[in-house]
Parts: structure tokens; sequence; C-alpha cells
């Protein structure tokens, strides 16, 4: 048993993401093509009208960097308790990145506005 927990589970993990990552492209590229050819109601277009905007990637570059800080200071605690802090300051940092967005994005929201009105 010990033997199917070092070779066997890491392939499956790999290959399942793997699968997932192509099955997910996939449908969402059938669904892109069903919206642009008027298959579906306006619910579903909704979903996929507009494009990325900077605040989207600047929202979700804060929750990253957040998730990535607070495995960097999980990893400084002792063994014993390093996966629990992790998780925790996991949560913590991509609340705070979340939070902070919400703070800057009416200032983000009309520097957007005085670039269109140029």
């Amino acid at each position: 048993m010990d033997e199917f927990f070092k070779t066997v589970l890491p392939m499956l993990i790999v290959f399942g993401t793997i699968a997932f990552v192509v099955k997910t492209t996939l449908e969402y590229r059938m669904r892109r093509q069903l919206i642009e050819k008027g298959l579906v109601d306006d619910k579903a277009r909704a979903m996929f009208a507009g494009p990325i905007t900077t605040e989207t990637s600047i929202k979700w570059g804060m929750v990253l960097i957040g998730v990535g800080l607070a495995i960097l200071l999980g990893e400084m605690f002792p063994y014993s308790i390093s996966d629990e802090i992790t998780v925790s300051l996991i949560f913590l940092f991509s609340g705070i990145g979340l939070i902070v967005f919400y703070l800057i994005s009416p200032w983000l929201a009309k520097r957007q506005k005085d670039k269109l009105t140029m």
C-alpha cells in the first residue's frame, strides 16, 4: 500500500489535472462558439460578454501574491505547526488582498474613466 502512494497516486494526480485542464479548455471553446453563433440565451452570453479588464488582473494578482506570501511565511515556522499556519495564512493574506483591492477599486475606476474621456 505504501508503494501505491509513492508511485501511482502522484501519476493519477498529474494526469487527472491535465485531463481536467484540457476538458475545461475544450468546454470553454465550445461554449464560446455557441455564443458567437447565437445558439444560447442572453444569460449565457452575458457571462462571456466583456474582455478581461485591468481591474480583474490586478485583483487576482493581489490574491496570488497573498497566497505566495502565505506559503513563504508558512515555511518559516517549525515543521510541527507549519501546515496549519500555512493554510490559515493563505486565507488571511488572500482576504487582505481582496480588501486592499476593494479599497483601491474606486481609484482605479476613476483613473479608467479619466482615460476614456481624454
